[in-house]
């Protein structure tokens, strides 16, 4: 399974990828496979979420299911007060 993944450009040193992971999963698994290309994304995992298809997911059990193409943005913590 292929989606296209965002992430936090300052911590990953990228902007976007291309990668592959089961079709299900959760949003926890998913997490993990991005930590494992990138693991200095690991210090926002509790404050991170994700949108997919334009939906808010938090980090859980929540199980996924992906189609090739999907897009998954990660949404770093936002600072303000």
């Amino acid at each position: 399974q292929i989606i296209n993944c965002l992430e936090s450009a300052e911590l990953a040193g990228v902007r976007s990828e291309i990668i592959s992971v089961p079709q299900q999963l959760t949003s926890l698994q998913l997490w993990e496979e991005i930590v494992k290309r990138h693991p200095t994304l690991a210090a926002i995992q509790d404050q991170v979420v994700f949108a997919i298809r334009q939906e808010y997911v938090i980090l859980g059990d929540q199980l996924l299911v992906l189609q090739s193409g999907d897009e998954v943005a990660i949404i770093p913590p936002i600072s303000g007060g």
